[in-house]
């Protein structure tokens, strides 16, 4: 656990508090009264996540069980915050994502399901997939592979099929999908590298590449390889720039 970024956290709130004491419960009961990272983003993911069918203290301890089943995720959640505060010029605290963006939140919701479906708890890892997708509007197959250090920004109509990998460093931006091509099975969701960038409501469709550093245009549609450090745009996608 990195404990400077979570005591970074922690004064985040301790300011957001002085400065509009009449949300000291929401945050404290949030954040401040949480152990660490993983408690505090199980807690507010519990708050919006519970229905009638599951009870924000279920929620919670089914998504903090996961987080502490996987070692990878307390890292990966880590590199969220800090990829987001870095890149959307909008967060100027690492808190702000935590409690209040969508992406981040989707993201996590979708962490906790990709270890439920790890551990074979299928079911439960397709429940919380549903309610990301009610509730944030981030629509993410708990089998897909995701690297932490990942900005979903504004999120509202992203979807990512089964077999994706995206790697570290990829921002994705609203209404963007990375499905497949139809009914064939095995791989067939794409591949997203290092460092790229999809600009909103782009779809990219199959078991495609996009490389690294590369870019899509917002709008526009991919269905061959993207080369690394290339901008694509259009429908169908072509290239506007090429490798330096």
């Amino acid at each position: 656990m990195d404990r400077e970024l979570w005591t970074t956290i922690k004064n985040e709130i301790e300011l957001r508090i002085d400065a509009e004491p009449s949300l000291e419960p929401f945050l404290d009961s949030l954040i401040s009264s949480q152990t660490d990272l993983l408690a505090a983003v199980a807690s507010i993911l519990s708050s919006k996540l519970h229905s009638d069918a599951l009870s924000a203290i279920d929620i919670k301890t089914f998504i903090l069980e996961a987080y502490r089943d996987c070692d990878q995720v307390e890292p990966a959640l880590e590199q969220d915050l800090i990829f987001f505060k870095a890149n959307d010029p909008a967060c100027d605290y690492l808190s702000t994502p935590l409690l209040f963006y969508k992406g981040f939140l989707g993201l996590a919701t979708y962490r906790a399901a990709n270890c439920l479906w790890k551990n074979d708890r299928h079911t439960m890892a397709l429940f919380l997939q549903n309610r990301a997708s009610e509730v944030f509007g981030v629509d993410i197959h708990p089998a897909a592979n995701i690297a932490g250090a990942v900005m979903m920004d504004h999120a509202t109509g992203i979807v990512i099929g089964q077999t994706c990998n995206i790697e570290s460093e990829v921002s994705i931006f609203q209404g963007v999908t990375l499905g497949g091509t139809g009914n064939e099975s095995g791989k067939r969701h794409p591949d997203v590298k290092k460092g790229a960038t999809i600009y909103a409501s782009s779809t990219i469709l199959g078991n495609i590449e996009i490389g690294a550093g590369s870019t899509i245009a917002a709008g526009s549609l991919v269905l061959k390889d993207v080369k690394p450090g290339i901008t694509v745009a259009g429908i169908p996608a072509k290239e506007l720039t090429k490798p330096s």
